[in-house]
């Protein structure tokens, strides 16, 4: 048996997209779009406090394409925690007119070669940012798609030595540093929350370097040999203006 990588985790988290039944909502009386869209801006507006205060993570985005409107990102310090914050929105009158295309509950997960000697991973100042995220400080655009490491025949990544794998990823990850301060990486861990392996989320000031970044490290063994992806999502942060300019008829 192959040794387990061993791992650090920080916030739980939940990526909840939201699509809008337009013709629903363009038939709704005036007084009741406009109650659902305050009840919806009074919780990110709360939320957006909790991200400024440290009591969790929050970002709200406007998505491209057909997959969704909206996507919302909580991460919290427990699983209960992130159903409150879905439930709170199921709760709104807006939820009457957004149904959940797709949401993806995960954990922030850093890998534990990460941590340095007799410092506890939990209160190293150097990893405090990633464990426990501020989207408030986060770039423009979001990217976000789920993963699996391939267990197909020769292509096995959970057969490889723990030796074997981090060459392979101390290598794939020459390749996003070259990436520092155009695009920032947030991994979740979701083996036995959710139906991948791995939660990817990116942000970037301009969205082209998404596509130039997952391009590059498609030509990397570890993702031309033990990579799956799921879906890709991208978008846009939504401002509370923004969001009422979207909603506004």
């Amino acid at each position: 048996m192959a040794e387990p990588t061993q791992t650090i985790e920080g916030w739980y988290a939940l990526h909840d997209f939201r699509r809008i039944n337009w013709a629903k909502w363009k038939a709704a009386d005036t007084s009741i779009r406009h109650q659902a869209m305050q009840e919806m801006l009074d919780l990110t507006l709360a939320w957006r406090r909790d991200d400024a205060d440290r009591k969790g993570g929050f970002g709200v985005y406007s998505m491209a394409g057909h997959k969704a409107d909206l996507l919302f990102v909580h991460f919290r310090p427990t699983l209960a925690d992130l159903n409150e914050c879905k439930n709170r929105l199921q709760k709104t009158h807006f939820a009457d007119f957004a149904d959940t295309p797709y949401s993806y509950v995960s954990i922030v997960e850093l890998s534990s070669y990460l941590s340095r000697p007799g410092v506890a991973p939990e209160t190293d100042p150097k990893l405090q940012p990633r464990l426990y995220p501020a989207l408030s400080s986060m770039m423009e655009h979001v990217c976000f798609y789920p993963m699996n490491k391939r267990r197909i025949g020769n292509d096995n990544w959970y057969m490889l030595s723990m030796k074997e794998r981090t060459e392979l990823m101390a290598s794939h990850g020459m390749i996003g540093r070259t990436y520092g301060g155009k695009v920032t990486q947030i991994i979740t861990g979701s083996i036995g929350f959710d139906d991948w392996e791995w939660g990817v989320t990116l942000y970037a000031d301009d969205p082209l370097q998404f596509k130039k970044l997952v391009y590059e490290m498609r030509f990397d063994e570890v993702s031309a040999r033990y990579a799956e992806f799921g879906p890709f999502y991208v978008g846009r942060t939504a401002s509370d203006e923004d969001l009422t300019s979207l909603l506004q008829i």
